[in-house]
């Protein structure tokens, strides 16, 4: 079985997408994969320290292309999102640019493009997001997301700045915040907007208990890396995304 080189540009105090995109991906029933990082200094979610972490890329990008990966992944969705609509958009075109100067042809995805990805994927329009993020940053997020089309009917943001306490957000305030949400006319729930709120663990039994679509920028970015890889999507207990009969959402 070949072994698929995945990439991850992450923020330097990110602990969590480095552990849930693995168990996510080592789940797929006929690949392996392995995950090579390069960090971006950052340690507070704001939107100067966002503008100093993306003002690293470059470098990262350097660094990973020298591991020759399938796929790079940028791991950070409201550095993206912060910078206005169709801020993903540019930077995977830069980003694939910059690789392609060396003569990689990585795929290149986003966490923000991803979610938006996914999303169309399942054929949601209305979606219910909670987020760690202060108020200023999630009303970006949310605007960001209604630029790309999407309703967003009800949102909660935990405002959490530290982002080495945000990798330690208990599951239950998660779905504390998911149940006062009114879930009654969305097409989905994004159960972490973000790819260090771990919520992994949370996924499959939240969409049993909502009785919707829900899923997190982490199963979101292991949906888009496998579309982008060419590899059947089909990673159990993940939630709908990510199971290989998946029914996308009634128009």
């Amino acid at each position: 079985m070949a072994v698929h080189r995945i990439g991850l540009v992450v923020p330097s105090s990110n602990v969590t997408v480095e552990t849930e995109m693995p168990a996510l991906l080592a789940r797929h029933p006929d690949a392996s994969f392995s995950f090579h990082s390069s960090r971006m200094r950052m340690t507070a979610v704001s939107p100067a320290q966002l503008r100093a972490m993306n003002a690293q890329r470059e470098r990262c990008v350097l660094e990973l292309g020298d591991a020759g990966p399938e796929a790079i992944l940028y791991a950070c969705l409201v550095a993206l999102m912060a910078g206005g609509p169709g801020e993903h958009q540019r930077v995977e075109a830069a980003v694939a640019e910059q690789l392609a100067t060396g003569g990689s042809e990585a795929r290149v995805r986003s966490s923000a493009g991803a979610l938006v990805e996914a999303l169309r994927g399942l054929g949601a329009r209305r979606v219910a997001l909670v987020m760690p993020y202060t108020r200023p940053l999630a009303e970006q997020v949310v605007a960001y997301l209604e630029a790309e089309g999407l309703t967003v009917a009800d949102w909660r943001a935990l405002e959490v700045a530290d982002n080495a306490e945000v990798g330690c957000i208990p599951g239950d305030r998660v779905m504390a915040a998911a149940r006062e949400l009114d879930l009654s006319a969305v097409d989905a729930l994004v159960l972490s907007c973000c790819v260090q709120m771990p919520s992994l663990s949370l996924v499959e039994p939240a969409e049993q208990e909502f009785g919707i679509p829900v899923l997190s920028a982490a199963t979101a970015g292991a949906y888009s890396l496998l579309r982008a890889l060419g590899l059947p999507v089909d990673l159990p207990g993940a939630g709908s995304l990510l199971r290989a009969d998946r029914v996308p959402v009634p128009a």
